[in-house]
């Protein structure tokens, strides 16, 4: 893999569709042990899976795995923690007592 090429590997996987009370979340494994790194894209393949509420949905399906460029990882690894930061939420309000 060079500076600025990219690699695809097209790897099997379990897609695991919660939409329970406790837990709301999908996710991916990959039945190969393949590993996903910074930058890197994932691409599930198929029809869109939907979970009734109350339960849980898996599949196996197949998906790719669009390796990032080292310039990309590089560039994902000195910026990443400034994308976290985004996601955070800070209130400097004073406490209210009722």
């Amino acid at each position: 893999m060079g500076l600025l090429t990219r690699e695809y590997e097209r790897v099997p996987c379990t897609i695991e569709i919660s939409h329970k009370f406790e837990s709301l979340h999908a996710h991916v494994r990959f039945n190969d042990g393949s590993v996903v790194y910074p930058g890197d894209e994932v691409k599930v393949h198929g029809p869109e899976l939907m979970a009734p509420f109350g339960e849980i949905v898996s599949e196996d399906r197949e998906a790719t795995i669009i390796r990032a460029s080292k310039l990309e990882q590089l560039w994902t690894r000195m910026t990443g923690d400034f994308e976290v930061m985004e996601l955070c939420e800070f209130s400097f309000s004073e406490e209210v007592i009722l």
